[in-house]
């Protein structure tokens, strides 16, 4: 068990240091709106797609690295309280028609990419 924290903890701080990287630069490059989280998002249901083909539903699957690799790396990458966050302030801040837009593209876009992902994946891998 102490073996499974260790490497989602590990996973954890990796991921997350990759969502700040991430969301530092596509803020930088689209300043004012929230679409670090929202890129950050999709890219993360897109990977845990492949990653659940290829961890947990191939024969041999290395399903030890679940841990690091879903639980940790992909729960410290996706934002899913940011981007709650993100959406509220943008109710808040009067622009409603932007905060829907927010989103409803962001779970429909992170359920297709996670689709895509697995569509992918059990093409590729299985």
């Amino acid at each position: 068990m102490m073996t499974k924290l260790a490497l989602v903890a590990a996973g954890g701080a990796a991921g997350a240091m990759l969502r700040f990287l991430v969301g530092h630069w596509i803020t930088q490059a689209a300043p004012g709106l929230p679409l670090g989280t929202f890129v950050v998002n999709v890219i993360g249901s897109f990977a845990m797609g492949i990653l659940a083909v290829s961890l947990m539903e191939r024969p041999g699957a290395w399903v030890h690295f679940a841990p690091l690799l879903m639980t940790g790396l992909l729960g410290g990458f996706t934002t899913f309280s940011a981007f709650s966050l993100d959406a509220l302030y943008l109710f808040e801040r009067g622009r409603i028609a932007l905060a829907l837009s927010y989103v409803a593209g962001s779970v429909v876009l992170s359920i297709t990419a996670l689709a895509l992902g697995l569509w992918l994946g059990r093409r590729i891998l299985v």
